[in-house]
């Protein structure tokens, strides 16, 4: 017998109206909600891009990686080679390293990801692969395994190279596993500035180039990019009021458009939308009747956080049910299926979520089924 338990969310879900009437003045752009995953807003989001110094985002996320194995160390120390320094000779954004410098890989991700040092790339490209191209393989195989289908890196920095392309929403999925899988490291995007103690001269201080850290809207990263082919681009992001929002946008015509326009397109996601948590994977989720089974019930949980995003102003009910073919039957054994939650806006399935066994439960003796069975079959109670 087929039970279904409906309970309501008060939340709204009509997108049509907001979305209609918000535009960004970019080539290409999207806003995405980080926990549920939800896109607020896109804009020719699949249109091939030259991402230029977005790239280095995913030049971090290589590093990481192997920090996180520990492959590599904070400590680590990689020589400057000539390659590495004629980057700051021709006119690039640099670090202002000089051959032979033996620089930390930690020194190396401030250069990159505070200052955005097309020469600290490739110093550290060629000190963990031995060649830049040897570190592209490593970045397109992540790019595969992160399912960044329209990406192709052919450098760590993001000059110009027609084989050196992506898309805002590809750039949008690699910022989210960054920030996801990275909070230690991700603090670094949101630093201001970074001093350099060079060799032959003066400690350098330079800026982070990305706008909104110095406007007060929450904003924490994550990346600039320039190139004359593509104008200005920007992958950034705020958390504010408990949500975070990621926002990328390229062919930005000039610095304080793209500055203007990200900021917009990030505070209308905050401002216009709620992010409602459903389910929390740590806590319990609910209990479900059982027969024959030394407990009456079982409690359940959902191995996965489920959150929805929805338009502040115009709430309506939005359906959540759990749908089993009951009563289910003893024994039940630990992360057994029991379940499913499925989530609904009017009549449309939104998404449907396994429900499982928190613990086991045992089968109660052949007499005590007996007497379950007929108190069943006369009164319909399990």
């Amino acid at each position: 017998m087929k039970k279904i338990i409906t309970f309501y969310i008060t939340i709204s879900f009509l997108f049509c109206n907001v979305l209609n009437a918000f535009d960004v003045k970019a080539k290409t752009a999207i806003l995405q909600d980080f926990l549920s995953g939800k896109i607020l807003y896109e804009k020719d989001a699949d249109t091939k891009i030259y991402p230029a110094s977005m790239t280095k985002i995913m030049t971090a996320i290589i590093a990481f990686d192997l920090l996180k194995k520990g492959e590599i160390s904070l400590d680590d120390k990689y020589i400057v080679s000539n390659k590495a320094w004629r980057m700051s000779k021709s006119g690039y954004s640099s670090m202002f390293i000089m051959p032979n410098d033996e620089i930390s890989v930690d020194d190396l991700l401030k250069g990159i990801i505070i200052v955005s040092g097309n020469d600290a790339c490739i110093a550290l490209a060629e000190g963990i692969s031995g060649t830049e191209e040897e570190f592209a393989i490593l970045m397109n195989a992540k790019a595969q395994e992160l399912g960044m289908t329209n990406t192709n890196f052919s450098n760590s920095s993001g000059i110009d190279h027609i084989n050196n392309y992506s898309t805002v929403r590809d750039v949008m999925i690699m910022s989210h596993y960054l920030i996801k899988n990275y909070p230690e490291f991700y603090t670094m995007f949101k630093e201001t500035e970074y001093t350099w103690d060079r060799t032959g001269g003066d400690p350098i201080t330079q800026g982070n180039r990305n706008p909104l850290l110095y406007k007060n809207i929450g904003a924490d990263g994550i990346k600039t990019g320039f190139l004359a082919v593509e104008k200005y681009s920007l992958a950034s992001s705020i958390f504010k009021n408990n949500r975070r929002l990621i926002a990328v946008g390229s062919g930005f015509k000039s610095k304080n458009e793209r500055s203007k326009e990200s900021s917009k397109m990030l505070i209308w996601g905050i401002t216009n939308f709620d992010t409602i948590e459903i389910n929390n994977k740590k806590n319990e989720f609910t209990e479900i009747d059982i027969w024959h089974g030394k407990n009456k019930s079982v409690k359940a949980y959902i191995n996965e956080d489920i959150y929805v995003t929805v338009p502040r102003r115009k709430k309506k009910y939005i359906k959540a049910l759990i749908e089993y073919n009951g009563p289910i039957k003893a024994p039940i054994q630990k992360d057994q299926k029991l379940a499913k939650l499925k989530i609904f806006m009017q009549d449309e399935l939104l998404s449907e979520h396994d429900i499982l066994a928190l613990n086991d439960v045992k089968r109660v003796n052949i007499i005590s089924r007996l007497i379950k069975s007929f108190n069943f079959l006369i009164w319909g109670d399990v």
